[in-house]
């Protein structure tokens, strides 16, 4: 039997708490006589903020502890953005649900000059070693600097002049109703975003076959098969959150496209594909495109990220 009243995990974020309510709406509409509470958990990432995230040695830092409180029961569920989630989960949690994603792109967020427009040696602000790599090959006469914080940190470092510029997922400020402070929506083609940008994951325990049910209703299809993909391009690789990858899949009827690309860590080497197939089966794409970066060497890029 599902709980009578769902009880919420999500970190304590502005962000996390409005993507905590989405679901719990979502959920409301499925289920009118579900009663849901949000349950506020302090997760590693959130405790360390000075630590570069490509420098920590924990992988999952923003859901470990999430995932320790749905496993002995304190929570229901746990909402996550899913570009933190990593691939493989603790023995008796699962993904159960991803709902409708939002624009997965990057965006720039500057005091009004575009990113052709930055005069050289503008301080760009960005806390991954991914978005590091694609800005330096396309401006490499911009300073590219180290973040950590909440967003609204982010774009405070900006407005006071202390950076020229922060680069942001779209997703985050569309859903903090900011839009009118992204200068810029960067294209895919220069700078493709993480795996599973964009998107809310619901996880649950595996063997909730209840609740499991009642989620399944609150599951955006093209979103799960995107991401799916995505996420296998990554699990093939071997990639954590050290490793510079990205990875952007779409649908367009029964048909999925993906786009992802691996690379060294001081950005020296990028391997880039693309591959096609079946929506129903995105993450055999995801796989097959990574496998044959894995041929063109990726796996020593990799394994170099993870040494550095």
């Amino acid at each position: 039997m599902s709980p009578v009243k769902i009880v919420i995990g999500s970190r304590g974020s502005r962000l996390a708490l409005l993507q905590a309510q989405s679901v719990a709406a979502k959920l409301k509409g499925a289920c009118p006589e579900k009663e849901s509470e949000i349950k506020k958990i302090v997760t590693g990432g959130d405790r360390n903020r000075r630590v570069q995230l490509d420098r920590m040695d924990t992988i999952g830092v923003f859901v470990k502890e999430l995932e320790d409180a749905l496993l002995d029961g304190r929570i229901d569920l746990a909402v996550h953005s899913l570009k933190d989630m990593p691939t493989i989960m603790p023995e008796g949690l699962c993904l159960a649900a991803v709902t409708e994603r939002v624009d997965p792109r990057d965006v720039l967020v500057t005091r009004g000059e575009t990113l052709e427009k930055l005069p050289p040696g503008s301080r760009i602000g960005t806390g991954s070693l991914r978005r590091s790599i694609q800005l330096s090959r396309y401006r490499h006469d911009l300073e590219i600097q180290g973040l950590r914080g909440n967003v609204d940190t982010r774009i405070r470092k900006v407005r006071e002049g202390e950076l020229d510029g922060v680069i942001l997922a779209a997703a985050a400020l569309l859903r903090l109703g900011w839009r009118e402070r992204i200068t810029q929506y960067l294209p895919v083609e220069d700078f493709l975003p993480a795996v599973g940008q964009g998107a809310i994951a619901v996880e649950i325990r595996r063997n909730d076959d209840d609740l499991q049910e009642l989620i399944s209703g609150i599951n955006d299809i093209p979103a799960w098969q995107c991401t799916a993909a995505e996420r296998s391009f990554l699990s093939t690789l071997g990639g954590g959150c050290r490793a510079p990858i990205a990875a952007l899949a779409t649908v367009s009827g029964d048909r999925l496209s993906i786009t992802g690309l691996a690379a060294s860590a001081d950005g020296e080497k990028v391997l880039r594909g693309s591959g096609e197939g079946a929506a129903s089966s995105g993450e055999r794409v995801g796989q097959d495109l990574a496998e044959r970066l894995l041929a063109l060497g990726a796996s020593e890029f990799i394994e170099g990220a993870r040494e550095s």
